[in-house]
């Protein structure tokens, strides 16, 4: 017989509003449902999270590195586990290790990689998120542009291998011949636009085909002007999919940000950090395709100042969109958690926290701060 786990003492933050006085009942890795604190099933273990918040844990799709440890540099499932156990620390409980424009021969080893990692259930991955190599130059950002190449159908066939979990591909839309989206969305890929020269009009043609994202909303892509609406007027104005967006302050003034929820409304919005070695590692400085990266006021820089990722954390982040962009800690969860789950169509299964789902948490303190994580079950304490 399965003990049934307590969870008492922290407010729980739903899909829609906050509840108090609950405890969240855990059996067999999922969520059991909410009863209240003093009516708790007879023979539950109880553990009494001592005030704070209990939210669902949070799903990171763009995660290049942690732990000093960058995912091209070790495409492989041991690095797979030290990025996704560093960044566990900060109460992700999944993650996609996104892979910066590479070789072929790197693409397959991450794609290899990441199904190692999910047939060895390694906790908290969900898939892998290839970021290039077939992007605009001229968005290039700090990714190496002699590593970047056309799409043809071997990289179509390359991106196609079958998998177990999520795969995002990130792309330009105006450089992929016509249908490439299409061949992708139909084998089951998640297609995103980045790091790209696309007009309003191409962008919306790449979503007739299939394109379900945009990576980094607002960077590295063409912007809203008046008579050019660009990539990120597209993505504004299209209903069905979904953008990650880096809320550091840094990468875009918050100003914007809270434009862009105004517009498309929170459903569209992921909270992504981008991340790169420093997270939960101990070095502030690593290398990205022979240049010298260092953390430079809380981000990544290269050597001429370029953006290089960032030094975010989920828990970070979720803090920056309550007190940069004025949302509530309910839309701050939707943002770090149900939407990613959505997006990766994984909503049945993560994401929120609602009976028959994962039981993926991450507890805050009053503070905000991460003191535990659970995934499926699986409690792991920890501090910021």
């Amino acid at each position: 017989m399965t003990t049934v786990q307590a969870l008492v003492g922290a407010r729980v933050v739903l899909a829609d509003r906050v509840v108090e006085g609950q405890a969240l009942l855990i059996e067999s890795g999922r969520i059991a449902g909410l009863v209240a604190a003093d009516a708790l099933p007879e023979g539950c273990e109880v553990r009494d999270l001592g005030g704070g918040w209990l939210l669902p844990g949070f799903i990171d799709t763009q995660v290049n590195g942690g732990g000093d440890v960058l995912f091209n540099d070790m495409p492989n499932i041991e690095g797979i586990r030290a990025i996704a156990a560093a960044h566990r620390r900060y109460g992700t409980t999944g993650i996609l290790p996104t892979l910066i424009s590479d070789y072929p021969a790197v693409v397959e080893a991450a794609i290899e990689a990441g199904e190692a990692a999910l047939a060895a259930a390694v906790p908290g991955v969900l898939g892998v998120h290839i970021e290039g190599p077939h992007l605009n130059p001229v968005k290039k950002g700090i990714h190496d542009q002699t590593r970047f190449s056309g799409i043809d159908e071997a990289v179509v066939a390359r991106l196609t291998v079958p998998t177990t979990g999520r795969r995002i591909v990130t792309l330009a839309p105006e450089l992929a011949p016509e249908g490439t989206v299409r061949a992708l969305a139909e084998a089951g890929v998640l297609v995103c636009a980045g790091h790209s020269l696309a007009d309003y009009d191409q962008t919306r043609a790449a979503l007739a085909e299939g394109l379900v994202g945009f990576t980094h909303l607002f960077n590295a892509m063409t912007q809203f002007l008046s008579r050019e609406p660009g990539m990120v007027g597209a993505a504004l104005e299209d209903r069905a999919s979904h953008f990650g967006l880096i809320v550091d302050g840094l990468h875009v003034h918050p100003a914007a940000l809270r434009v862009a929820l105004l517009a498309r409304g929170i459903d569209g919005a992921m909270l992504v950090t981008d991340a790169m070695p420093p997270v939960g590692g101990q070095s502030g400085r690593f290398t990205l395709m022979d240049q010298d990266i260092a953390v430079v006021d809380g981000t990544c820089r290269g050597p001429d100042g370029t953006l290089a990722g960032s030094a975010l954390t989920m828990s970070q982040s979720l803090r920056n969109a309550m007190d940069m962009l004025g949302c509530d800690i309910v839309a701050a969860s939707r943002m770090a958690s149900g939407n990613p789950a959505r997006f990766l169509r994984l909503d049945g299964e993560t994401g929120a926290i609602a009976p028959g789902l994962r039981a993926d948490l991450v507890h805050l303190d009053d503070e905000r701060c991460v003191t535990a994580t659970w995934i499926g079950g699986a409690r792991e304490d920890t501090r910021e």
